[in-house]
């Protein structure tokens, strides 16, 4: 199956390449659990990896990732490429796609990666993060919920909290693509963009899905499969953080909250996590959090993703 060049956002992969990721993935996790060790399909590639922004989990998971399948990951901290005023993207791009067999970017704004991605004409530009989207956490994601419950179509998953950012976007598109039934609660001023809404409820009228922006977290929760959230406040909104707290603060997931949903539903937050704010304690390190899973997850989802687009 043929693969888009670059991963900018979730709708770049049609349902079938969105499926055939995650059996990817699957295979990739049953070998190194029974292997020890994955077979070298990356033998001799490097990749990129440019962050503008820190992270312990896309770090971690991509540079082990690559050692796992024979290739080599270079670190680019903020200061090492200052991307846009050291040097141009277009330039930085041109020359790295001289070295190195792949490029993956956690950026502030997501016009990088576009740029990256214009720029560059044979190796992939894969999206680690943006303002607009987070395609490769929603990949895990839903390698997760396909582990947990054992299919994707119609699983019903509620989103509760900010509807603005980026993981909320990348798991309403993947639902539309998918067939999954979304529900994302949010205050009023905080909604998912306009175009993004728009483009996952076109995509869920082809795959039987349905998506949903409601202000009350309960109607969002009830009969839930999933129940998920993510910080209130992102890198970039600390200013802000006060305010936040407040318009939130009647959106965290209690134990009251997730009584609502099914009796077998599972928490998740791709985190890092507060408690306290988005999520109370005992949710999250309570029986039905997934959290490590979900995590952990992000190695295998990101393995599949290098092996389908480093050629």
């Amino acid at each position: 199956m043929n693969f888009p060049k670059d991963l900018l956002g979730i709708a770049d992969l049609t349902a079938p390449q969105f499926l055939k990721l995650l059996k990817i993935a699957q295979a990739l996790k049953r070998e190194l659990r029974k292997k020890g060790k994955n077979r070298p399909l990356l033998h001799n590639k490097t990749l990129a990896m440019i962050f503008e922004k820190p992270s312990l989990r896309t770090r971690v998971s991509f540079e082990t990732g690559m050692t796992h399948l024979g290739g080599h990951a270079i670190y680019l901290a903020p200061a090492d490429i200052q991307l846009g005023v050291r040097e141009t993207v277009a330039d930085a791009a041109g020359t790295l796609e001289k070295m190195v067999d792949g490029i993956m970017a956690r950026v502030f704004k997501h016009e990088t990666l576009l740029e990256l991605s214009k720029s560059t004409k044979k190796i992939p530009i894969i999206n680690a993060l943006s303002d607009l989207e987070h395609p490769c956490q929603i990949l895990a994601d839903m390698l997760t919920i396909l582990e947990k419950k054992g299919r994707l179509k119609n699983i019903s998953l509620a989103f509760v909290g900010d509807g603005e950012n980026n993981v909320t976007h990348s798991l309403a598109l993947a639902s539309g693509i998918l067939g999954i039934d979304f529900r994302v609660a949010s205050p009023k001023g905080y909604r998912m963009l306009p175009q993004v809404s728009e483009q996952a409820k076109v995509l869920a009228k082809k795959s039987g899905g349905k998506i949903s922006e409601l202000d009350k977290p309960q109607e969002a929760v009830e009969n839930a499969d999933v129940v998920y959230t993510d910080t209130w406040i992102s890198m970039g909104d600390e200013s802000s953080k006060k305010q936040r707290i407040k318009i939130f603060k009647s959106y965290q997931v209690t134990e009251a909250l997730m009584k609502l949903a099914r009796k077998d539903a599972i928490f998740m937050h791709d985190m890092p996590a507060y408690r306290g704010n988005e999520v109370a304690g005992s949710v999250i390190d309570g029986r039905k959090s997934v959290i490590f899973d979900q995590a952990g997850n992000r190695l295998h989802a990101q393995k599949a993703v290098l092996v389908s687009l480093i050629k």
